[in-house]
């Protein structure tokens, strides 16, 4: 059963990156390109075999369990064990959370201090503070150098080696015994410890791509557009003068295979990061996989981000997938039924059992809630086994008059003609992906009753954007096809560009995730603008809705773009 559910939703992904939202974008682009290119298969590199020594390359000494708990106590204020760290301020001892006054908020993640507000907070490197004549500050406060125990009196009662007492604006911390021994493990690899696959002249980044099968070609095809992005930032200098030395996995044939390709990039390879990888079908363990390892993971390829409370902090996704495409569509129906007071809406949502089908239909109930319908109608069936007679004839006798399907193409198929030759039309709303090929060919009782969700569409597409990406292509001879494709995976790429940009020359990964957490309506130019934070992790997080003119059979946009809070 599981490895049905996982190809499955791994075909799904295939039919999103084909979605009909990019068939203009084909048409305007006009690429005619050999199926490769000398230039960019010399700058692909493959995943290394067993024994790499990528590690000891890189000069990095990995983390000790004990210095990786306190390195998430250092920067998040958080533990990995989920015991609470509280932190007091000023004389009044005003409790807060410590992940509200993290130390690397004040003293960096180097460690070193950076000046605000007039305060300069302390360099917290371990050489400094043990510097054997002891610490002048340019208060002209002097006291002896810390020893551990030192520390762990001025992080719990704010006094230094000689029982001065710290400046108000530094929080006295409660923590357990083993939390404060990690903490002060971690501060002495503070200045030293340098994240895996960065060094002065490069920063290593890996790739989770199809290489057999049906899905080889397009794994082709956007390993060619990455390789080819990247190569180009090369040429121009780098970022701060490191070159991107791109590395690649194959997905597998199950998700823990996947899982394990991965794995061995991660360790073997040492990257600094992932980029436009192809999780769909393994979306769980990769995520999971990334978040224990610390690597960021920078615009995978999936249909199924969560939409939880808790943050992966790792991962950040472009646009919004299933759940919240269907929810745009709820959001949209009701704005339609709001304005017809004499026909309330009567809602069912129709989808194939399994965990993330039950998923979506509980976000799309949560909206019908928001909308102050009446409790929609739920029907679930065995995938493969959908009797689309006996669904039409149950609910046009129950009066309903809007459906959400989330079952695939041929559950659509079914549906359409049962529907019409039970003459019940009802409005039918369903996410774009999960429509199929033939979706412009429905029955002439639906014009104007059909509406699909896209996370992004042609008008998108901003003119420059295009042009730089048909230049790309054309230097590169980049594969033609799988144009959808290729680009979800250069905008990945540019996206992670952009973070190690404004990350800085003192690159790690804690600072990546900052750089791009701060992203605000950031504009690809071939996207919907993208915006990040701290709980927010889908770029664009909503759709447009198309409905279907039967009769010229094109789409016709039906509304602008949704938002949906995450």
């Amino acid at each position: 059963m599981r490895r049905h559910f996982t190809r499955q939703h791994f075909n799904l992904q295939l039919r999103a990156l084909v979605a009909l939202s990019f068939v203009a974008l084909a048409a305007c682009l006009h690429l005619s390109l050999p199926r490769a290119a000398s230039r960019v298969a010399s700058a692909q590199t493959n995943a290394a075999a067993p024994g790499s020594p990528a590690q000891a390359a890189s000069g990095v000494v990995a983390l000790t369990p004990e210095e990786q708990r306190g390195k998430q106590i250092y920067l998040r204020g958080t533990t990995a064990s989920g015991r609470e760290i509280t932190a007091y301020l000023g004389e009044a001892s005003l409790e807060v959370p410590a992940s509200a006054i993290t130390c690397a908020g004040c003293h960096g993640a180097d460690g070193q201090g950076k000046p605000e507000g007039g305060v300069t907070p302390s360099n917290l490197t371990w050489a400094a503070l043990t510097k054997p004549q002891g610490v002048v500050h340019a208060s002209g406060r002097k006291h002896p150098p810390y020893t551990e125990r030192a520390l762990e009196i001025a992080l719990t009662r704010g006094l230094d080696p000689a029982g001065h007492r710290l400046l108000n604006v530094m929080p006295r911390y409660q923590m357990t015994r083993e939390d404060m021994n990690d903490l002060i493990a971690y501060i002495k690899r503070l200045g030293t410890d340098r994240d895996p696959g960065v060094t002065d002249t490069s920063v290593r980044i890996g790739m989770l791509v199809p290489a057999k099968g049906a899905l080889a070609e397009m794994g082709q095809a956007i390993k060619s557009v990455v390789a080819a992005y990247f190569e180009e930032i090369n040429s121009q200098g780098g970022i701060y003068s490191r070159k991107i030395e791109l590395k690649f996995a194959e997905t597998g044939d199950t998700a823990a295979a996947t899982s394990a390709n991965v794995g061995r990039l991660i360790t073997e390879e040492q990257i600094f990061a992932l980029s436009g990888a192809m999780i769909a079908g393994a979306d769980r363990e990769v995520a999971t996989l990334a978040q224990n390892s610390e690597v960021p993971l920078v615009g995978p390829f999936t249909l199924y981000p969560p939409v939880t409370a808790s943050v992966n902090r790792q991962v950040f996704y472009l646009l919004s997938g299933i759940e919240d495409q269907a929810r745009a569509l709820v959001v949209f129906a009701a704005r339609k039924f709001a304005g017809n007071k004499a026909t309330p809406a009567r809602a069912a949502i129709v989808y194939p059992e399994g965990e993330l089908n039950a998923g979506v239909a509980a976000g799309i109930e949560e909206e019908t809630r928001k909308a102050a319908w009446g409790a929609p109608v739920h029907v679930k069936y065995a995938r493969g086994k959908f009797n689309a007679g006996a669904v039409v004839q149950e609910l046009s006798a129950r009066g309903v008059n809007a459906v959400f399907l989330v079952g695939g193409s041929e559950d659509l198929r079914a549906f359409l003609p049962a529907a019409e030759k039970s003459n019940w039309t009802p409005a039918l709303y369903l996410p774009g992906a999960l429509s199929g090929k033939d979706i412009l060919d429905v029955p002439r009782a639906f014009n104007g009753k059909l509406f699909l969700s896209f996370p992004s569409v042609p008008s998108d597409i901003k003119p420059a954007a295009l042009e730089n990406l048909r230049a790309l292509a054309a230097k590169y001879k980049l594969p033609q096809g799988h144009l959808a494709a290729q680009i979800s995976a250069y905008v990945s790429a540019q996206l992670l560009v952009e973070g190690l940009k404004r990350a800085g020359r003192d690159l790690s990964r804690e600072k990546l995730i900052s750089a791009l957490e701060g992203l605000y309506e950031y504009d690809t130019g071939l996207t919907p603008p993208l915006t990040y934070g701290p709980n927010r992790r889908v770029g664009a997080a909503g759709a447009h809705i198309v409905t279907v003119d039967t009769e010229k059979k094109q789409f016709v946009p039906a509304s602008g773009w949704i938002g949906i809070k995450q």
